[in-house]
């Protein structure tokens, strides 16, 4: 017998609320960035659809994945216990078809943009996966995240071009680093669990002092690739205003966070970093549409 319409809706929405859907904006922004640039303006609106289809069935996808394959961690952790799946308020395999069918969307969205997009779309879909079990062998999983998100801007360059430059690589590198840096920052919050079940992290091998240090570096490549990446493309001066915001806002995120005091760190991970983000796409296409 078929489920009821409003049990599936239900577990839907429970759905995208177990993978903080709303927190697309971390990466969204950055792939409309890498668009406009690649563009020097805006793309055919379809370009535009497909780019954000393939955004959001990318994420959501590697969301999915990361809670099917970290649920057994996930119902350990009081940290997060209450997750849809260690609650039982999600099956995993309710989760991992939806997962499916989102990187089933991301190859659909590739297939309408062109060829170059199509073929690296199991790549893409690799990447992501193969992050949510890095934590298991390595202390590199936050570069390997990273890795994951930087693929927006690069991916939505070569929805345009149907080619790599150096621009949406500057770009890219400037994501890895941003989303290194600021994973390092959140996984202060489990350094004891992670080295009580075994798990790699920055933190919890090298210590709170060490790993905030090292989130700070992260962040100060961050900006020189984002001004890098302005160098490279042609941009001007409102671009360079885009960069210094984010340079400052990545110092106030550093400002509430301490190894002895992480009890802002939510403000700092989700509102700092999602105006980041926003910013520098806003001030691109500003300077995009003052300088041509």
């Amino acid at each position: 017998m078929r489920p009821p319409v409003s049990s599936i809706i239900n577990r839907v929405t429970i759905f995208f609320e177990a993978i903080k859907f709303s927190h697309t904006i971390f990466a969204l922004p950055f792939a409309l960035t890498g668009m406009v640039l690649a563009a020097n303006g805006w793309p055919s609106a379809l370009t535009v659809l497909w780019i954000a289809v393939a955004m959001v069935g990318a994420r959501t996808g590697a969301m999915g994945m990361n809670r099917v394959l970290d649920a057994a961690y996930d119902a350990r952790n009081p940290r997060t216990s209450e997750r849809a799946i260690p609650k039982g308020s999600l099956s995993r395999g309710f989760v991992t078809a939806v997962s499916v069918l989102s990187f089933g969307l991301l190859v659909l969205a590739a297939s309408q943009l062109n060829a170059l997009c199509l073929y690296l779309s199991p790549i893409a879909i690799g990447i992501v996966v193969a992050y949510s079990l890095t934590k298991r062998f390595t202390s590199l999983s936050h570069i390997v995240l990273g890795l994951s998100l930087s693929l927006a801007p690069v991916g939505a360059w070569i929805a345009v071009r149907g080619e790599v430059s150096a621009v949406p690589l500057l770009l890219g590198g400037a994501v890895l680093l941003w989303v290194a840096g600021f994973d390092i920052l959140y996984a202060l919050q489990d350094i004891e669990f992670d080295r009580g079940e075994g798990l790699h992290s920055i933190p919890a091998r090298l210590g709170p002092g060490a790993s905030v240090w090292i989130s700070r570096f992260l962040h100060a490549g961050t900006v020189v690739l984002l001004g890098a990446a302005g160098l490279a493309a042609g941009r001007g001066w409102l671009y360079g205003a885009g960069v210094i915001v984010a340079a400052g806002l990545l110092l106030y995120e550093h400002s509430l966070v301490s190894p002895a005091d992480l009890s802002r760190l939510d403000t700092a991970f989700f509102n700092m970093n999602g105006w980041l983000s926003v910013g520098i796409f806003l001030f691109t296409v500003a300077d995009v549409a003052v300088g041509g």
